[in-house]
Formats: C-alpha cells, structure tokens, sequence
C-alpha cells in the first residue's frame, strides 16, 4: 500500500488501507469461531475491544470508506493505514 501510495501520489491518487477488529459477518460468525467461544465466553483479553463493542456492522466499515473516497478526506495523507477497531489496535 505505501509503494502505491507513493507511485501514484503524483497523480493525485491516495492508497489507504482499512482496518477493521471483528465484524458481523460470516468471517467472524462462523461454527468454529463460535465454538472457541463457547470455551472461552468473554473471548479472552486479547479478544476485546477497549471500547464496550462487541462487533462492528458492515456499515460501520462501510462508512469508514465511504468517507476515505469523499472530498471531505481528500487532506488525509495517503499511504494511511485506516483503523476502524474500537480501539483494538491500541491495545498493548
């Protein structure tokens, strides 16, 4: 993503990369992962978010998207790594 970023830059053209934690979907929800919840209920510390959401919608992802491709983003830096975590990422 930074190769690009900086390869296409001069066209105007920012490279980002989303980063979602666990969304509601099928990658997330699925037989095997619900069973090693079943094991483990709270899903572990290293499993939580920091902040109290369990999972994001599809939409929430979405929406982090729709804003990097409108001109409201058209500031943001390329070459930024996006993260739509509820704070996952910051996690030690």
């Amino acid at each position: 993503m930074r190769t690009l970023a900086n390869v296409l830059a001069p066209q105007s053209i920012r490279v980002n990369t989303v980063h979602p934690t666990a969304v509601d979907t099928m990658m997330a929800v699925n037989p095997a992962m619900v069973s090693f919840l079943e094991n483990y209920p709270d899903g572990g510390p290293h499993l939580q978010n920091p902040m109290p959401v369990s999972l994001l919608e599809p939409e929430d992802v979405s929406a982090a998207i729709a804003y990097l491709v409108s001109d409201e983003a058209r500031y943001v830096v390329t070459g930024v790594t996006f993260p739509v975590d509820a704070g996952f990422c910051n996690k030690l």
